[in-house]
């Protein structure tokens, strides 16, 4: 991508902090912390990702990272915006289990993150938007078989996709996520400029 290109011409450090569709690394490392906060843990989790799993380069990163952490997958998305096979087939290799799902209700009671993204509009007609986005949308009845300990996290912006009534739910951790951002971000270039932390 455009971050490794540029770091084989660069004399000085290169931040990948986002690579078109493809990987947004420093995302991934604020997700890892926020989960690590908000479960205490990132080893033997079940996480589900829902939304724009194809152009979502957040979801393939994290995806990739915890699959260090023995993690089991759910992904749910339309078929045009389903997780690409690459990221499937590296999964397939490390034994690593997932599965597609049709909606968020069967597998909500057994989810300990749910990974929400947004469908892109620009992607679509108005029409075929609308279909697809309405049938992706996280409300607090979608979670009323929730465990207690579930989080939903979001790289945000967010636009339909998490009904406004989730926001005041124990389950709702993507604003204390994004705070974790600036965190993330600052330990990254401390140790990109070998500032002792």
């Amino acid at each position: 991508g455009s971050a490794r290109l540029a770091s084989e011409f660069a004399c000085v450090p290169v931040i990948n902090g986002g690579d078109g569709s493809n990987q947004h690394p420093t995302q991934t490392l604020l997700d890892l912390f926020s989960i690590r906060e908000c479960q205490g843990r990132l080893d033997n989790l079940k996480v589900t990702f829902v939304g724009d799993l194809k152009y979502g380069r957040t979801v393939h990163s994290l995806t990739q990272a915890l699959t260090h952490f023995n993690a089991e997958f759910n992904f749910i998305a339309p078929n045009a915006l389903a997780m690409p096979d690459y990221i499937l087939q590296e999964l397939d290799e490390k034994g690593i289990r997932w599965r597609r799902a049709e909606s968020i209700e069967e597998v909500v009671a057994d989810t300990d993150i749910i990974y929400m993204t947004r469908v892109q509009k620009e992607r679509f007609d108005e029409t075929e938007y609308k279909h697809i986005a309405s049938n992706y949308v996280l409300t607090n009845e979608t979670l009323k078989e929730a465990p207690s300990h579930l989080k939903v996290l979001h790289p945000l912006p967010r636009v339909d996709e998490i009904a406004v009534e989730v926001d005041q739910t124990p389950h709702a951790y993507y604003f204390e996520q994004a705070r974790n951002g600036v965190f993330a971000r600052q330990a990254l270039l401390a140790l990109i400029l070998n500032e002792t932390l």
